[in-house]
């Protein structure tokens, strides 16, 4: 059977673990929050190597199940991940002025999609859904007027915000968790250790 305080030492240095990377993730955040352009250039090209390899595995898949139905249909997906993938890394700003368009475009009709929906349905959720929806249109009509210039910046600000709150989201988990291993622990310390003050208080009766 294993040691609760061992194992309690092993769980608190995987939660401090997680905090540290959460750590290094909520850093790069910040930084790619100042180096915006660098960022969006960093994403392109780790979205072009994702695309490439995620193919280059799937190829393999293919070849291994050949003879199946799938087959060809595997091989057609792989092919086109890893032609996106080249593309993408041979032209990550081309790439980056596209998504960012697409992006605004988002923007655009999920916000109006809000603010009509909200309009007509009136519903218990009616200013929130408002203020979504108008918030969304203003992010895309800013976007798509500053666009192609706006495409060195949005999806590294982007990319910037999502690293930082996972990485906030890492730390609070890995810090949360050591509190309550350690708190366990104390308890469980508590527990084993012997209770002495009925014995003493018997010896004070009989004396």
């Amino acid at each position: 059977m294993a040691d609760p305080a061992v194992e309690g030492k092993k769980l608190s240095r995987s939660f401090g673990r997680l905090a540290l990377l959460g750590t290094l993730l909520a850093v790069a955040g910040l930084v790619g929050l100042v180096y915006t352009g660098v960022a969006t250039l960093t994403s392109m090209l780790l979205f072009g190597w994702l695309l490439l390899i995620g193919g280059l595995v799937g190829l393999l898949h293919a070849i291994e199940s050949r003879g199946t139905n799938y087959f060809w249909l595997g091989v057609v997906v792989a092919a086109l991940n890893i032609a996106a993938g080249v593309v993408v890394i041979r032209h990550p700003h081309g790439t980056a002025e596209a998504l960012t368009m697409f992006a605004a475009l988002l923007f655009l009709t999920g916000g109006l999609f809000r603010l009509v929906g909200s309009v007509v349905v009136r519903g218990p959720q009616f200013g929130w859904t408002l203020l979504q929806g108008a918030f969304g249109l203003m992010l895309g009509l800013l976007v798509l007027f500053d666009w192609p210039h706006s495409s060195r910046y949005v999806l590294g600000l982007f990319f910037s915000l999502a690293l930082l709150f996972d990485g906030l989201g890492l730390i609070a988990i890995g810090v949360g968790g050591r509190r309550i291993v350690s708190m366990v622990s104390e308890q469980q310390v508590a527990g084993e250790l012997p209770d002495t003050s009925t014995g003493e208080d018997q010896n004070r009766s009989r004396s």
